[in-house]
C-alpha cells in the first residue's frame, strides 16, 4: 500500500465521521440555524462522495463490482435531485441574518448544485446519449435498404379514388359518432351517480 493510498483512505474515512465530529458540529450550528446553510453542505458533501464512488467504478476490474458501484452511483443521483427541490423551496424563503443578496444567489447556487449532479458520471449515460440515441447495433449491420427498385412511383400512385373517398367520409363519421357517444355515456353516468348521492 502506497503513502498514497493511506492517505486516501484516511481521508474518506475522516469525511464519512465528521458528522461525528463535535467541533465541526459547533462551527456549523455557529453560523447560525439556517436549513438551506445545512441541507447545501449537505448536498455538497454528498456529490464529492459520489464523485469518488464514480471513480472507484471507473477504475474497478471486476464488472460486477463496477455495475454495483455505478448502480448505487445512480441511486445517489437520484436522492440528491430530490434533496436539490428541497433546497429549491429552502432557497425562495427568507431566514434569520440572510441578506437579500445572499437571498438573490441562492437559486444560482442550487443550479450550479444541480449541474454538478447531472455531471456526476455513472455509466447509464453512454452510448444512447453521445449520438443522440441512434447507435447502431452490432447484430442489424448487414442491414440494408434497396433505394433502386424497379417501381415507378409516377404521379396518379397517391391520387384518391371514389373508393378511398368513401372510406374517409365513413372513416370520420364514426369517429363522430364514437366521441358523441362517449360523451352521452359519461353524460348519463354523472347523472346516476347524483341520483344516488341524492337518495
Amino acid at each position: 500500500m502506497s503513502t498514497f493510498d493511506i492517505l486516501f483512505r484516511v481521508e474518506s474515512i475522516c469525511k464519512k465521521y465528521e458528522k461525528y465530529d463535535v467541533d465541526k458540529q459547533r462551527e456549523l450550528n455557529a453560523s447560525g440555524e439556517d436549513p438551506f446553510s445545512r441541507l447545501y453542505s449537505s448536498i455538497d458533501s454528498n456529490i464529492d462522495t459520489a464523485l469518488e464512488k464514480s471513480d472507484a467504478a471507473a477504475i474497478e476490474k471486476n464488472r460486477a463490482a463496477a455495475v454495483a458501484m455505478n448502480a448505487e452511483v445512480r441511486k445517489t443521483k437520484a436522492r440528491l435531485m430530490e434533496d436539490l427541490t428541497k433546497l429549491q423551496r429552502l432557497a425562495g424563503k427568507k431566514a434569520k441574518g440572510i441578506t437579500k443578496e445572499e437571498l438573490a444567489t441562492r437559486n444560482d447556487l442550487v443550479m450550479a448544485l444541480a449541474e454538478r449532479v447531472q455531471a456526476i458520471p455513472d455509466s447509464a449515460t453512454t452510448g444512447a446519449n453521445k449520438n443522440g440515441g441512434w447507435g447502431s447495433s452490432a447484430s442489424k449491420k448487414g442491414i440494408k435498404f434497396d433505394t433502386t427498385s424497379d417501381m415507378k412511383i409516377d404521379d396518379g400512385f397517391f391520387q384518391q379514388t371514389e373508393e378511398s373517398n368513401q372510406f374517409r367520409q365513413e372513416y370520420e363519421m364514426r369517429k363522430i359518432k364514437q366521441a358523441s357517444l362517449t360523451h352521452v355515456d359519461t353524460f348519463s353516468l354523472i347523472q346516476c351517480q347524483l341520483q344516488l348521492t341524492k337518495d
